[in-house]
């Protein structure tokens, strides 16, 4: 997942390999995670790509096709695998999985258990959350998903921070091999509340749990089930904000925000302004911010608890 040089050790300066995987940035809505195979080419929009040209650049170099047209070659970060994986089933993005992070405290060397595994999203970035010495181990009730994720952490070089199984924790629960190991763990499940008693017993002393759910009333469900072991029950909803950032005349941004309140269409101003022989402001171009058109809404509620201390 993340470029390691010769001493295992984390290196976003060291150069790219034949059999490295890369995130092709066209822009910021198009990238793709390709292998770089020495003899192999990429065609896209922008002409034709020789994969032995990427070969010795660093990560975040622009290239150039054929055609003079260019890309950058991007390390593979969990921030942008999320961006570019297989959707097997619905995945969590990046606000959600930061804050699933930070408050289940997780930190390099911690031990923490997943279910279930999905797409792999969350788990790629527990991985680095963990490393170099910490483990995950998540789990999902399907086989195919369970064997696409394993090949996946083949691919972005996880295999060693990740163990996959394939096991329904709503009905059997974690192993027992892992009671009391683990520092976290990560509930993704329909019937979250059924796996709770589980997940108390893999728990170390004042360990942290977190269930994601779509629906408040499973959220109702799961607290009310937490409340006999564990304590600071809390959850949250994380709505998040894109912001748009352009250059252009301020004219342009006030015209787009005042037929938003009800003033002439720009077009129709125009002609306006060429009626009464007014000239049009043609001031510098400017940078501005404003929220994007599309923001992305509720996706689901995460609660977290704390397992109550044995006195």
């Amino acid at each position: 997942m993340l470029p390691i040089d010769s001493t295992k050790k984390l290196s976003f300066t060291r150069c790219i390999r034949d059999g490295d995987l890369v995130i092709v940035y066209e822009r910021y809505d198009n990238m793709k995670a390709i292998k770089v195979c020495d003899g192999s080419v990429l065609e896209n929009r922008f002409g034709v790509f020789k994969h032995s040209d990427w070969v010795g650049k660093q990560f975040g170099s622009k290239v150039f096709s054929n055609k003079g047209g260019f890309v950058y070659l991007l390390a593979p970060t969990p921030e942008l695998w999320t961006l570019v994986l297989s959707h097997r089933t619905q995945i969590l993005y990046i606000a959600d999985i930061s804050f699933v992070i930070m408050f289940l405290e997780i930190v390099p060397g911690c031990l923490v258990l997943e279910s279930g595994t999905g797409s792999g999203s969350l788990t790629t970035s527990l991985a680095r959350a963990v490393a170099p010495k910490g483990h995950v181990y998540t789990f999902d009730f399907h086989e195919q998903r369970a064997v696409s994720a394993r090949e996946d952490f083949e691919k972005t070089g996880l295999s060693n921070l990740v163990t996959v199984g394939v096991r329904d924790i709503q009905g059997e629960g974690f192993p027992d091999e892992l009671s009391g190991m683990a520092d976290s763990v990560f509930l993704d499940l329909p019937q979250p509340w059924l796996a709770i008693p589980s997940a108390g017993k893999m728990l170390k002393q004042d360990g942290i749990l977190c269930s994601f759910s779509p629906c408040i009333e499973q959220v109702e469900r799961t607290s009310e089930t937490m409340r006999s072991s564990f304590t600071d029950i809390r959850t949250f909803e994380i709505l998040l904000r894109t912001y748009e950032v352009r250059e252009g005349k301020l004219d342009d941004f006030q015209g787009d925000e005042a037929g938003s309140l009800g003033s002439l269409p720009r077009k129709r101003r125009q002609r306006s302004n060429e009626g009464s022989n007014v000239q049009e402001s043609t001031g510098p171009p400017t940078v501005m911010a404003r929220p994007c058109s599309e923001a992305k809404g509720h996706t689901g509620y995460l609660t977290f608890a704390r397992l109550k201390c044995l006195s």
